[in-house]
């Protein structure tokens, strides 16, 4: 059992740069692999990014490779989703959310929304 709570969105302008944050709670968190998922209205949901727990290891969409980075601080509980050089395409709705090893991604937040203007 994982809650996860989000928060860092906001409004940017192009070019700009957020920070998004996703605090977990429950037991043996680290067996759980922490993900960052994306949705924009009538857009399928987007799988943007992964970390485990010790930061060895890391996954990026192709969409944010290069500009997008994860992080983790297992002493807070908290993961980080640093985001720079937004775009307005990356406008959409961010959940965190938490997967078992060799389990499915079964546990969510509610998410916080991101708007880049241009």
């Amino acid at each position: 059992q994982v809650q996860l709570v989000e928060s860092g969105g906001g409004l940017v302008q192009a070019g700009g740069s957020l920070r998004l944050s996703c605090a977990a709670s429950g037991r043996t968190l680290s067996r759980y692999i922490m993900g960052w998922f994306r949705q924009a209205p009538g857009k399928e949901r987007e799988y943007v990014a992964a970390i485990s727990w010790s930061g060895g290891w890391t996954y990026y969409a192709d969409s944010v490779k290069g500009r997008f980075t994860g992080s983790s601080d297992s002493a807070k509980n908290t993961v980080y989703l640093q985001m720079n050089s937004l775009k307005p395409e990356d406008t959409a709705v961010y959940y965190c959310a938490a997967q078992e090893f060799g389990s499915t991604w079964n546990y969510w937040g509610q998410g916080t929304q991101v708007t880049v203007s241009s």
